[in-house]
């Protein structure tokens, strides 16, 4: 396993400053692009973090580490971030998370987690079992995942603008079956489509 809690903490720690420099001082519609009907824009994903530090990853430490499988977790409301968000700017979001963050993580490092309290388990409440330590991890993968959401929704903003450089950008949702290969040279990049 890779996972360790100092390298972890190393991350989450940098997730504020990543969301500043992405989302501070932007148009409203960089913000608000959707990719779809019902689907999440970059300010509801700043929201949806804010409520995971509110409501999940700490608290659900706490569980493990005071009840283990004994209380399960509460279920996650993934809409939970509407009422938190409504009507506030993005650079007092910003700050809330921030804020919320460097609390958690000290909090955190306040328990004095060894190997044997990060393999302690809890009880999800749609997966089962699960250890401390795959919590800790998917908490900074779940920071990863949405910041590469983000940063795709706010990219298909440009969808069609791209005009048909389009074919060449993931971001745009280029279909999977693309596959690359470079010259020996290096000097020649070919992109193959297959069955579209």
């Amino acid at each position: 396993m890779q996972f360790d809690l100092e390298e972890a903490i190393g991350m989450l720690g940098r997730t504020p400053a990543v969301l500043t420099a992405l989302l501070s001082d932007i148009p409203d519609a960089w913000l608000h692009n959707r990719e779809g009907e019902g689907t999440f824009s970059a300010h509801d994903v700043l929201g949806h973090l804010i409520f995971g530090e509110q409501t999940d990853w700490i608290p659900r430490t706490r569980i493990i580490l005071e009840s283990g499988e004994a209380r399960p977790f509460e279920p996650f409301d993934r809409r939970g971030h509407e009422s938190v968000i409504a009507g506030r700017p993005v650079d007092e979001l910003l700050q809330q998370f921030s804020t919320l963050r460097v609390a958690n993580l000290e909090t955190l490092r306040g328990f004095r987690l060894d190997e044997r309290a990060i393999g302690a388990t809890g009880m999800h409440p749609a997966l089962g079992r699960v250890t401390l330590r795959e919590l800790l991890a998917t908490w900074v993968a779940h920071d990863l995942s949405h910041i590469g959401q983000m940063v795709r929704v706010m990219g298909k903003r440009y969808r069609e603008d791209v005009g048909p450089w389009r074919e060449y950008l993931r971001i745009m949702g280029w279909p999977a079956c693309y596959s690359y290969r470079s010259a020996i040279n290096g000097s020649t990049f070919a992109a193959r489509r297959a069955g579209m």
